[in-house]
């Protein structure tokens, strides 16, 4: 016993100061909020559409300026590996979250999207928010970055905010997996399950638009499909850094993108 509690003491602390202090610090793969300049454009080109698995880019054959659906990419960065002049650019950003799907859509000189949520809501979930998760379909990429949270070195508790195993216990979902037919019943009766007010998180591509499985008959191309979606955490899977981002702005802890 005194050995375990000499090495846990040697650790020292462990949890991220973020939104405190500094974010962790990005792995140096880490693709975050993109870059787009259709200035660096080359005439009829579109490379970046057409290696794209799940359509997240268009090109206006008008204006020839691109737009990028966050909540179709998959942020495999293909599209920036097949541009050669650099029109498309993953940054370090990683507050990806927005209220409403059309919010996700990155295009040249737009600010980032804001999470807003209904003022009385946020009174009532702001100082404490539990959660009960719903893996509808999910491969478990974007459940384990979720589920990371609880860990010491996150420590979600501390914010208010929980995961519980009864829907009835809790104040909203939180979503992963496109919502394949298998599930969407389950999730329907889980969603009236939850006692109102109730928000409503979809975490991942898949929950946001189907991800890889776009248009795959078996699924519903994400939960706004079935339920009313109140936060899109964008990626493939979001880094849990970008998912606590999306939470404590949900929740009020932290101002809008670009404000800690």
């Amino acid at each position: 016993m005194f050995k375990v509690l000499q090495a846990r003491w040697q650790q020292g602390y462990r949890t991220v100061a973020y939104p405190e202090g500094p974010p962790p610090e990005l792995p140096a793969h880490f693709a975050g909020r993109p870059q787009l300049d259709s200035g660096k454009c080359t005439a009829d080109c579109r490379r970046c559409a057409d290696v794209c698995p799940t359509q997240a880019i268009q090109r206006d054959e008008a204006t020839g300026r691109l737009a990028l659906d966050t909540g179709r990419c998959l942020f495999c960065r293909a599209c920036e590996q097949a541009c050669g002049p650099d029109a498309i650019v993953f940054g370090r950003e990683f507050g990806l979250s927005a209220s409403r799907r059309e919010q996700l859509v990155v295009r040249e000189d737009q600010p980032a999207a804001a999470v807003e949520i209904d003022g009385v809501l946020r009174r009532v979930l702001g100082r404490s928010l539990r959660l009960r998760q719903v893996s509808a379909g999910g491969c478990n990429a974007c459940e384990a970055d979720t589920n990371v949270l609880n860990t010491v070195g996150w420590d979600l508790g501390r914010f208010g905010i929980q995961f519980v195993a009864s829907p009835r216990h809790a104040d909203g979902l939180l979503i992963t997996g496109p919502v394949t037919e298998n599930m969407r019943l389950a999730l329907e009766k889980t969603y009236h399950a939850v006692p109102a007010p109730k928000i409503v998180i979809a975490v991942g591509a898949c929950a946001i638009s189907g991800g890889p499985y776009l248009g795959h008959p078996e699924q519903h191309n994400g939960a706004d499909s079935v339920v009313p979606v109140d936060l899109y955490i964008p990626g493939c899977p979001p880094h849990p850094l970008t998912i606590l981002d999306g939470l404590l702005r949900l929740v009020g802890r932290i101002g809008p993108l670009g404000v800690r």
